[in-house]
């Protein structure tokens, strides 16, 4: 976080109410980027809005949306406002754009889990979580890309024992973030709270969702410090 940005929190800070503050703190300890969420592909807006809702209320803070075929439009009466506190990264510049999400996960250290309803590697409770994880999931009818099939380095199955095949992507994505995220808060030693920094920036976002008319608050903070404005002329 600039010093730019720490010095604009504590202005914005200020207006907020203490219930609003109290309520913040109590949200952020229960946020991760420990546990991320990728969705290739998901073409029903209902299901994809459901997996976003879940992820809110769990605690995840970061999605990836890859849209190869299919564009993701949020379905309002679905995510009821959960996708403004969560951070959504969309992916659709290519026609292809699974490998460049599986690539850039990599190299923040994420290790990838395909959820495969077929495959034996692990469930919700052997699955290893010493090390960050990104869950991927299909479409309700092909499910996972090949691609990605293959080139995870993980899967993941949830138990199963009736006739049907699968469970609905979003009630999936909600058994597995609900089993995960429960071994991460009764771990002592998984680091998988949210870095100071991290913290910060998602609080600093937080206000000024919550705030509102923000442009007069961004107009007063440069009114009482221009030397932030000198710095960004430069």
């Amino acid at each position: 976080m600039t010093t730019r940005d720490k010095a604009y929190l504590d202005f914005l800070t200020q207006f907020l109410t203490d219930e609003r503050k109290q309520r913040f703190d109590e949200v952020l300890q229960y946020r991760t980027k420990h546990l991320t969420v990728v969705l290739e592909d998901i073409f029903q807006a209902h299901n994809a809005s459901a997996v976003m809702r879940s992820c809110e209320l769990r605690g995840i803070q970061d999605v990836h949306v890859i849209e190869n075929n299919y564009q993701y439009d949020v379905n309002p009466d679905v995510v009821l406002g959960s996708t403004k506190w969560i951070d959504l990264h969309h992916y659709n510049e290519k026609e292809f754009n699974t490998p460049t999400v599986f690539d850039k996960l990599h190299a923040e250290g994420y290790k990838i889990v395909a959820t495969c309803p077929h495959r034996d590697d692990f469930t919700p409770d052997t699955l290893p979580l010493d090390e960050p994880i990104a869950l991927v999931f299909g479409t309700e009818k092909l499910g996972l890309s090949d691609y990605a099939v293959e080139h995870a380095d993980m899967h993941v199955r949830i138990p199963m024992f009736g006739f049907t095949e699968s469970y609905n992507i979003s009630v999936s994505a909600a058994l597995l973030l609900y089993s995960l995220t429960n071994r991460l808060h009764a771990s002592e030693t998984i680091p998988w709270h949210l870095k100071e920094d991290d913290r910060q920036q998602i609080l600093l976002e937080w206000t000024r969702q919550s705030l509102g008319r923000i442009r007069q608050y961004e107009r007063k903070f440069a009114e009482l410090h221009p030397e932030f404005s000198k710095e960004e002329n430069r």
